[in-house]
């Protein structure tokens, strides 16, 4: 019992620890490249409304607030690196259509039970559909310039450890299918960014 307490403190601080820094390699990648070359909007975009969702969820449900503290800070996050790509195309003004929606679905979510039953159904495939949008965008351009290895990495970190602490607390299989599918949606991200990296640099 007590390796299992500490291996499930170990998982909940480490995933809050690691997202209070997880999307700021990204954010430095975009800065350093002054482009958003090989980084899909539509992924962001996609991966925010899974995040909503997700956190909408388990808080409806009253899930204990450590297994799911982290999805505030990877939606600011996620925010600031969706604010970064419209900056460096030049759309700035488009970004506004898309938080006023992210608002209205947050409020919309909860009006009924069904609803975020269904939303959370949905989820995983919202989330899957975001880690598809950027291999595919990073298949297309064969540049991963401007996308962060590190920051898919700790991602595939955080989704194994909440595999640990679903397993150990709520034990909702709809929550730990999503994380099993994201795992690993995200290691296979992580080795396309990494292998067209590589070939980037051996043309240059």
């Amino acid at each position: 019992m007590m390796m299992e307490a500490v291996l499930l403190q170990w998982a909940n601080w480490s995933t809050l620890l690691l997202c209070l820094l997880i999307k700021v390699p990204q954010i430095l990648a975009l800065r350093a490249a002054r482009s958003s070359e090989g980084l899909s909007r539509k992924s962001l975009l996609l991966e925010l409304c899974g995040f909503l969702v997700f956190l909408r969820y388990q808080s409806y449900y009253d899930y204990p607030l450590i297994t799911y503290l982290e999805y505030p800070i990877l939606i600011t996050q996620d925010i600031i690196v969706l604010l970064c790509v419209f900056h460096f195309d030049g759309h700035v003004n488009q970004a506004v259509p898309y938080l006023a929606g992210f608002l209205v679905g947050w409020y919309l979510l909860t009006v009924q039970k069904w609803i975020i039953d269904l939303a959370m159904n949905l989820c995983t495939f919202i989330s899957a559909a975001s880690k598809f949008a950027q291999l595919q965008c990073l298949w297309e351009t064969r540049d991963s310039g401007a996308v962060s290895a590190l920051t898919w990495g700790m991602s595939a970190y955080t989704c194994a450890t909440r595999i640990v602490t679903t397993l150990m607390t709520t034990k909702d299989l709809m929550v730990l299918v999503r994380f099993v599918i994201m795992l690993v949606l995200n290691i296979w991200v992580t080795a396309t960014v990494v292998r067209y990296r590589k070939t980037t640099t051996k043309a240059d």
